[in-house]
């Protein structure tokens, strides 16, 4: 690759920047100190001191710092399960109170509310299982209808395009559809040649269709005109099974949950240690892997994170916790690699960095993430009906994120909680994972703009889920929404 592959045009609009996690750098360096103050549990009047010196010197916010140390304190005593003790000042310091589970309400509105939830929760399980009843039934007068019929292709496939979509929605691979939708999509050169793509990347194009998708397809990098809009993020880029709520309540909590994964990190001795001699400078490095992560932030209208190359790490990249949080970029992304590869390498990424998304990075199991969400919640509804088991998780969390929130977050929580609530109290974390994790991969293919390329990346990265991601694509790069995207970013045909 040349030294100005990943370079943007001088027509290039940069967008605004936004989405990122973010921290104070200040802040970080007292939570490093009051960690090791409060690592024997006891906080003695030297070691108050000395917070108190720190936070004159960097004229750090006091009532701020007391809130950050009471959420630090509160994950602490919730993991080693001791309380700490404020020596500092015996006689202004409250009794030591230990974290103990909340008792099952007793108030008559509570228990009223408790009721009426568990009686819904068992009309949905009965209409979920009426609703898999008859969709079974239904399937099977659609099996019967075809049972020992042949079909030609004339008989599969039809003139309307929108039923045509339909079935490539339901099966992106099949090979009949698919040459029908690419007859009747003539006068649509953007659409057609997302299929023909698809029957290129299948080996089922025959020469018209071969011949159209080489006349087309991008030689080298995208070359847009624009960066991508937040608006357009949401609307368009987002898969229609991310739920939107769910990632607005995560993006509220996210900086506090990164904090509280930097102190247990540095409590247990595991936080991985960044070699300062191995931060790029995106200016002046000549690594290709580098410099498309800057290259793909400005198009994706996100910041860049810090990134350090490290031959010895086995994998493509990672994130490491950090303030900010920082990308490292390891052997199998620093060689070897095509242009394309390393944008979709790039762009699947640092779509993990958007605010929305970050927490999969910290929290990457679904029952954390159940839990993290439970903790948000309560934060806005402090009355929020669980059982003693759930609190006695929940509960900790809660106290270790609200103290480190401002007013302004605290209110959205609230207003998070009552729309939760409107939109009918349930949610699926794990579909919501899953939906972020191909939102994360449509991004990438949206950058490199190629289908082999976002495989041949997947086939190292996830090879247990290539399928699952490929075909997600395949549907994508056929859709309304793929087209809109290329649209706006000024790279679509015609």
């Amino acid at each position: 690759m040349s030294q100005g592959e990943f370079e943007h045009s001088g027509q290039f609009a940069h967008g605004e920047s936004g989405g990122n996690v973010r921290l104070g750098r200040l802040e970080l360096m007292y939570e490093e100190l009051f960690a090791e103050v409060i690592e024997d549990g006891v906080i003695t009047a030297e070691e108050r001191r000395r917070l108190d010196k720190m936070a004159d010197n960097f004229g750090l916010d006091r009532e701020r710092l007391r809130r950050l140390e009471s959420a630090l304190q509160a994950a602490y005593e919730a993991r080693h399960k001791i309380i700490v003790q404020d020596l500092s000042d015996e006689d202004m310091a409250p009794p030591p109170m230990s974290i103990v589970p909340l008792e099952p309400a007793t108030d008559q509105r509570t228990m009223a509310l408790e009721r009426r939830v568990k009686f819904l929760e068992a009309r949905i399980r009965d209409l979920e299982r009426d609703l898999e009843e008859a969709q079974a039934h239904v399937n099977v007068e659609v099996d019967l209808s075809d049972f020992g019929k042949t079909h030609d292709a004339a008989e599969i496939v039809d003139d309307d395009p929108s039923e045509l979509a339909r079935r490539l929605r339901h099966d992106p691979r099949d090979v009949d559809s698919l040459h029908a939708f690419f007859r009747i999509l003539g006068k649509d050169p953007e659409r057609r040649f997302g299929v023909a793509q698809v029957l290129a990347y299948l080996g089922s194009a025959n020469p018209e269709e071969k011949g159209f998708y080489d006349q087309h397809k991008q030689v080298g990098l995208i070359r847009p005109s624009s960066a991508l809009s937040q608006e357009a993020w949401r609307r368009l880029l987002f898969h229609p099974e991310e739920e939107p709520l769910v990632g607005e309540i995560f993006s509220v909590v996210v900086s506090a949950v990164l904090l509280g994964r930097l102190s247990a990190l540095r409590r247990d001795k595991t936080l991985p240690k960044l070699d300062p001699a191995a931060k790029q400078d995106p200016e002046k490095t000549t690594i290709q892997a580098v410099r498309c992560f800057h290259w793909a932030a400005a198009i994706l209208g996100l910041s860049a994170p810090p990134i350090y190359v490290d031959p010895s790490l086995p994998g493509l990249c990672d994130m490491v916790p950090n303030v900010p949080p920082s990308s490292r970029i390891g052997q199998k992304a620093l060689s070897g690699r095509s242009a394309q590869e390393l944008a979709f390498i790039a762009g699947r990424h640092l779509a993990h960095y958007r605010e929305e998304h970050f927490v999969k990075l910290l929290v990457p199991g679904v029952r954390g993430l159940e839990d993290v969400f439970l903790a948000s919640l309560s934060i806005g509804n402090p009355g929020l009906p669980m059982n003693a088991q759930v609190k006695q998780l929940v509960i900790p969390i809660a106290k270790a994120i609200e103290p480190i929130l401002e007013p302004n977050q605290i209110d959205r929580l609230r207003g998070g909680f009552l729309r939760f609530v409107e939109e009918g109290g349930r949610t699926n974390l794990q579909r919501w994972s899953t939906a972020v994790e191909r939102t994360c991969t449509r991004a990438g293919l949206l950058l490199a703009g190629d289908l082999r390329a976002a495989h041949g990346v997947l086939e190292i990265e996830d090879p247990a889920h290539l399928q699952d991601h490929m075909d997600d694509l395949l549907s994508f790069v056929m859709s309304d929404r793929y087209t809109k995207l290329r649209k706006q970013i000024g790279i679509a045909l015609g």
